[in-house]
């Protein structure tokens, strides 16, 4: 099976391609699934996309790769199938869909709530050209969705009755238990994200400085090098693929503040998942597949006000064998539920069924070519 990926990013650069297919790859090539990938982003455009300003050179840079975009499309019909990873372009409407559409049968994969407009911290107004209505088209092109939580499942239905939802996953070869000895001293909270998403740990920043008061605790915030919270220790870091696993592992609890909106409820919980399959404890606001993931006080904690958030870190600071405990029921329900070698058979199961399916899309799409030489004569 020859499948084109065209996906946005340069390759073990962005979570959502790395948690997803990139991670599935392996696992897809032992039933030989052969993946080529084609990302939107090049070296050029990467090094200047998420960074402040410079719009006539980030503008300058898509426009080039709209050109190499259509190289991809032209070559999508020497393979089996096509993977569309979020869209085929970062930027316009769905031209490229519509192009690939024609030639091979496509399979469209998407882990946020893309189809809400969302204004990028790095990127402003230029955000606005994402066309995020665009989702619903991509769904009704595709052959098959896959989705990342039942949310997202919900809305590709409206367009699509081929949907299955795949929870994004972790490779649990990576994140392996640590045996902790001892009780810390301070112990570690951790959070992880980006220079975009650290909004969202804003969000604790009353309980966090109201938890100092009471307890010995640090912060150690992953993905953005600088963070100040007035009262609370902070150690703060860019975030890096190479040492990742690493740069979590020192965290005793893990937390995921999310407001509760349209864009959040379409996160599918990767950073929670990276604590619990390190055997972390982890805390998430109720939003979205959260409540799905945790079980409150037993292989995890959901807290919704500040006093809850204060409360639960509160005893899990105070109690290694709470975290243990915890921890260890977290590690249980990743190994069940989201580990990549449980769902990597469902995700080939897909492929193949759109690969079968390739006939009747070939005739679907010669019925339409002949509509449309009548209608114009």
């Amino acid at each position: 099976m020859r499948l084109l990926a065209i996906v946005p990013n340069l390759y073990d650069t962005s979570p959502g391609q790395r948690f997803r297919i990139e991670q599935w790859e392996p696992l897809l090539r032992e039933r030989g699934v052969e993946i080529t990938y084609a990302p939107f982003l090049d070296e050029e455009l990467s090094s200047v996309l998420y960074r402040q300003g410079q719009m006539g050179k980030k503008l300058s840079h898509v426009v080039r790769r709209f050109g190499g975009r259509l190289s991809d499309v032209r070559s999508a019909q020497d393979f089996d199938a096509v993977y569309i990873f979020r869209e085929a372009a970062l930027f316009g409407p769905p031209i490229f869909e519509r192009m690939i559409r024609r030639k091979v049968p496509f399979i469209f994969d998407f882990d946020d709530a893309i189809f809400v407009s969302y204004r990028s911290p790095s990127n402003g107004y230029l955000s606005y050209l994402k066309f995020a209505a665009k989702a619903s088209t991509i769904c009704r092109l595709a052959s098959h969705v896959m989705v990342g939580n039942p949310y997202l499942a919900e809305y590709s239905r409206q367009f699509n009755p081929n949907v299955t939802m795949i929870p994004t996953t972790i490779d649990l070869d990576k994140y392996q238990v640590v045996e902790r000895t001892g009780d810390p001293q301070p112990v570690v909270i951790g959070w992880t994200g980006s220079f975009s998403t650290v909004q969202h740990l804003d969000t604790l920043r009353g309980a966090l400085r109201k938890l100092a008061q009471r307890e010995r605790f640090r912060l150690r915030v992953v993905g953005t090098p600088e963070y100040n919270l007035e009262g609370v220790d902070v150690e703060a870091m860019d975030w890096r693929a190479d040492t990742e696993v690493g740069d979590l592992t020192p965290c005793d609890i893990g937390i995921m503040p999310l407001p509760d909106d349209k864009w959040s409820k379409g996160k599918c919980g990767l950073k929670a998942l990276q604590f619990m399959a390190l055997g972390t404890p982890v805390i998430c606001s109720p939003v979205g597949v959260n409540t799905d993931i945790i079980q409150d006080g037993e292989n995890g904690y959901i807290a919704d006000s500040e006093n809850e958030w204060v409360e639960k870190l509160g005893a899990l600071i105070r109690s290694a064998e709470l975290r243990k405990r915890i921890g260890l029921a977290g590690r249980a329900t990743v190994e069940e539920r989201y580990s990549a070698t449980v769902q990597a058979p469902r995700v080939f199961e897909v492929f193949q069924s759109v690969i079968a399916q390739k006939p009747q899309v070939a005739a679907s799409q010669l019925r339409e070519s002949r509509t449309a030489m009548r209608q114009h004569g």
